[in-house]
C-alpha cells in the first residue's frame, strides 16, 4: 500500500465556524446517529483496499488531497466530490443547499443523510422542509475526508438514507497552523486561523473563520458568517476519544427564484428580486464526543452529541398571489435542542471454518422543537398561521454480520428496527396529538471475487424516511381551513442494485452500478408554501459510473456520470413524471500538484434537464459550469491561490420550478410559469495562505 505524505493545501472557501466536539481516532469508523465518522486517516495513492472490503459498488472515500485541490463556491459543494451528487442553491447563501442524487430532487436534504464529525445534519420536522441540511458551519480546511454510501443497504444507516449517506470527518490535528486571508469580486472576504498543539498526552485543535459576501445580486446578499471549532483528542492506547465544540452564526438577504415572464417583459432584471426583504438569520452550537475502546472482546464505540440551532427564514415565492395588497411573504421559524447517542460493538468469531464479523448497535435521538409559520411583510409579522411545539424521539436497533463462505464469495446480512414517537402541541388544538410508528428493514449484500482485482456485487435492502411530525397529527389545513388527512409517520423504501468495482489497471479505480429504488410516498416541494408535502408512490431506475485515475503522483482525474428515470408508480391522468427529479449528471475534475511551485485544478459539471410538471410538458434546461484554480508556493510555508468560478460566465439556471405566482397588475388567479434562480456570474478570488 502506497502512502502519500499529506501537506496542508488551504483554499479560500465561503464560511466561518465556532465548534467543539468529542471524536475518536480509530481504524474502524465511529458512528453517530447511524453515520460513520472516520477520524484516523490513511491517505493512499490508490483504493485497491476497497477490493475485498467494500460491500457495494456505490461506496467510497474522497481523500483530503482531493478535497484540498477542489474549487468550491460554497462549503456544501464539497459534497459534489461524491459521484452523481449535485449541490446548488435557490435562495440566499445562509439557507440550506438543494441536493440532487439518483433521480431525486432531494430539496434541502430529504433522503440524503448527511453527517459532519459524527453529528447528523438533517433536521427532522423542520420549519422549512423535512430533512433540512445546512452545511454552512463546515470549515473545509478541517475536513479529513468524505465517506459516501448509496441506497438503503446498510444496517447502521437510519432516517433519510434511502438515496444515500455522506459523512464528513474532521482532523484531530494539523501538520502546521493555518492563517488564510481571501479577497474577491462580489464583496467576498474571508479570514481563517487554525492550529493544533500537543497538550496532556493529546491534541488541542482550534479554528476561527469569518466571512462576508454580497454575491452578484442587485440587492446585495450582505451574507455575514462566523465559524469556530475547539477540539481535544487522544488517540493512543486501547481507549481513544475526542471532544469537540462548534459554533456558527449567519445572517443574509435572499434573492429567491424569479418568474421567467418577469425577466422577458423587463419587469425584473435577471439578477433582481421581487421582494428585497427576503432573507434570514441562523445559528448553531454543538458539543459532541466519541469514545472507542478495544479489548479481546472486540471494539466498542460510543458517540454522543447535543446541539442547539435557531432559524428565522423570510421567503416570498408567489409574490402577490394570495394577498394583492401586502404580498405573500411568510416567515418560517425553527428553534430546537437535538441530542443523540449511538453505541455499537464490533467483534469476530469462528464458526467451523467460517469467520464471522459482527456489529450490533443502538441509536437514540431526541428533538425538542418550536416551529412557527407567520404571514409577514418586510419581515414584520402580520398574522400567525400556526405555531407548534414538538417532542420527537426515536430508537434504532440493528445487527449486521459478514461471512466469508468461500474464497471468492462473502455475504453481508443485517436487519434494522426503528421506533418513533411524535408529540405535537399546536396552537390549533385539532392539529395536536400523539403518534407512534415502527418499521423493520432487512439488508443483504452478496459479494463475488475478486478476480483480477475486480469484484462483483448484488445488494438488496429496505429503508425509510420519516415525515414531519406536524403532518402525522394535523387534520385541518391552518391556511385554508380545509380538512386534511394525517400522513404516515414512516415511509418505506426498497432498493435493488448490482455493480462491479475494478482496479485492474494500475492507478485506475472504476465502478459501475445499476439500481432501482421504490418509495411508498414521494416528498415534493410546494411553491406557495415553501415547504414539502407527502404525495404519490414512486420508482427510480438508473445507472452510475465512477472513475478515479492517478497515473502519477502529480496528476489526479475524477470522472463520473449518472443517469436515472424517476416516475410515480401509480396511475394518474395528470402524468407520472416527478417534478424536479434529476436525470443526467456528469462531472470531470483534473488536479495537478507536486510539479514544483505550481499547482491547480479544473472542475467541469453537467447538470441535466429535469421535468418540472407531471406530464413533462415543461422542462428545465441543462446547466454547464466550469470552476478552477491555480496556486503558487512561495517557499515551504506560503501560498498564493487564485480561484475562478463560472469561468464560462454561463447565464444558465442554478435551479428551476414551475408553479403559479402573481406579479403586480396580473390577474387575481395568477400565472403558471417557470421560476428560476440564476447561477452566479463569473467571479475571481485571491487567497494568501501562510503555515506556521
Amino acid at each position: 500500500m502506497q502512502i502519500i505524505t499529506e501537506r496542508t493545501v488551504v483554499q479560500s472557501y465561503p464560511l466561518f465556524v465556532f465548534a467543539v466536539s468529542i471524536a475518536t481516532c480509530m481504524p474502524v469508523s465511529a458512528t453517530a446517529a447511524g453515520v460513520p465518522s472516520l477520524t484516523e486517516v490513511l491517505v493512499r495513492a490508490n483504493a485497491r483496499e476497497l477490493i475485498g472490503t467494500a460491500n457495494s459498488a456505490n461506496e467510497g472515500t474522497v481523500l483530503k488531497r482531493q478535497l484540498d485541490l477542489r474549487t468550491v463556491y460554497r462549503p456544501g459543494e464539497l459534497l459534489e466530490t461524491v459521484p452523481g451528487l449535485i449541490v446548488t442553491q435557490h435562495s440566499g447563501e445562509g439557507k440550506a443547499n438543494q441536493y440532487f442524487l439518483r433521480g431525486f430532487n432531494l430539496d434541502h436534504g430529504t433522503d440524503l443523510r448527511i453527517s459532519v464529525d459524527g453529528m447528523l445534519v438533517n433536521q427532522r420536522s423542520h420549519g422549512h422542509g423535512q430533512g433540512w441540511s445546512d452545511t454552512n458551519f463546515i470549515i473545509p480546511e478541517l475536513v479529513s475526508n468524505v465517506q459516501y454510501l448509496k441506497g438503503p443497504y446498510y444496517a447502521n444507516q437510519g432516517d433519510f438514507s434511502s438515496a444515500g449517506a455522506v459523512s464528513l470527518g474532521y482532523v484531530n490535528q494539523l501538520p502546521k497552523g493555518i492563517a488564510s486571508y481571501g479577497l474577491g469580486q462580489q464583496g467576498f472576504m474571508r479570514g481563517l486561523v487554525a492550529k493544533s498543539h500537543e497538550v496532556g498526552g493529546g491534541n488541542v485543535l482550534y479554528a476561527l473563520e469569518l466571512l462576508t459576501k454580497d454575491g452578484p445580486w442587485i440587492k446585495h446578499e450582505d451574507f455575514k458568517k462566523f465559524n469556530a471549532v475547539l477540539r481535544y483528542s487522544q488517540d493512543r492506547g486501547p481507549t481513544k476519544f475526542n471532544l469537540t465544540a462548534m459554533g456558527y452564526g449567519g445572517n443574509w438577504n435572499a434573492t429567491d427564484q424569479i418568474p421567467q415572464r418577469g425577466v422577458i417583459n423587463g419587469f425584473i432584471p435577471r439578477l433582481g428580486t421581487i421582494d428585497p426583504s427576503d432573507g434570514g438569520e441562523s445559528h448553531r452550537f454543538s458539543l459532541s464526543g466519541a469514545l472507542q475502546h478495544t479489548s479481546r472482546l472486540g471494539t466498542t464505540q460510543l458517540n454522543l452529541y447535543t446541539l442547539h440551532s435557531n432559524l428565522a427564514l423570510f421567503s416570498n415565492f408567489t409574490y402577490f398571489l394570495d394577498d394583492p395588497v401586502n404580498g405573500d411573504q411568510f416567515s418560517q421559524l425553527d428553534k430546537r435542542f437535538q441530542s443523540a447517542l449511538d453505541i455499537n460493538h464490533h467483534w469476530a468469531n469462528q464458526m467451523g471454518r467460517f469467520r464471522i464479523e459482527n456489529e450490533i448497535g443502538v441509536q437514540f435521538q431526541n428533538d425538542v422543537i418550536d416551529n412557527g409559520l407567520l404571514t409577514t411583510k418586510q419581515r414584520q409579522t402580520l398574522a400567525t398561521t400556526r405555531k407548534d411545539h414538538i417532542n420527537q424521539n426515536s430508537v434504532g436497533i440493528y445487527y449486521q454480520s459478514s461471512i466469508q463462505w468461500l474464497e471468492k464469495f462473502r455475504t453481508v446480512a443485517g436487519v434494522r428496527s426503528d421506533y418513533y414517537w411524535f408529540n405535537v402541541n399546536s396552537n390549533l388544538s385539532v392539529n395536536s396529538g400523539n403518534r407512534f410508528d415502527n418499521m423493520t428493514n432487512p439488508k443483504l449484500s452478496l459479494i463475488f471475487g475478486p478476480w483480477a482485482q475486480t469484484e462483483f456485487y448484488f445488494n438488496y435492502g429496505s429503508g425509510f424516511h420519516s415525515n414531519d411530525a406536524r403532518g402525522t397529527t394535523s387534520t385541518l389545513d391552518p391556511r385554508s381551513g380545509d380538512p386534511i388527512s394525517r400522513v404516515n409517520p414512516l415511509v418505506r423504501s426498497v432498493g435493488y442494485e448490482t455493480g462491479v468495482r475494478t482496479a485492474i489497471i494500475p492507478g485506475l479505480q472504476a465502478s459501475f452500478a445499476v439500481f432501482r429504488l421504490d418509495l411508498d410516498s414521494e416528498l415534493l416541494f410546494v411553491g406557495d408554501a415553501g415547504t414539502t408535502e407527502a404525495s404519490r408512490p414512486s420508482r427510480r431506475e438508473g445507472f452510475e459510473i465512477s472513475t478515479f485515475y492517478m497515473p502519477t503522483n502529480w496528476l489526479m482525474i475524477d470522472l463520473d456520470y449518472a443517469l436515472a428515470r424517476a416516475h410515480f408508480s401509480d396511475t394518474d391522468p395528470g402524468g407520472d413524471y416527478i417534478p424536479g427529479a434529476i436525470r443526467g449528471v456528469g462531472k470531470l475534475a483534473v488536479s495537478v500538484d507536486n510539479i514544483g511551485p505550481l499547482f491547480g485544478g479544473m472542475q467541469f459539471r453537467y447538470f441535466g434537464k429535469r421535468s418540472l410538471i407531471e406530464d413533462n410538458s415543461v422542462q428545465s434546461n441543462h446547466t454547464i459550469t466550469l470552476n478552477g484554480q491555480i496556486g503558487y508556493k512561495i517557499g515551504k510555508n506560503v501560498q498564493v491561490i487564485v480561484q475562478g468560478f463560472n469561468l464560462l460566465n454561463t447565464k444558465a439556471h442554478a435551479i428551476d420550478y414551475y408553479y403559479t405566482s402573481r406579479l403586480p397588475g396580473e390577474s387575481i388567479a395568477g400565472v403558471s410559469d417557470l421560476h428560476f434562480h440564476p447561477i452566479e456570474s463569473r467571479s475571481i478570488r485571491v487567497n494568501l495562505v501562510a503555515n506556521f
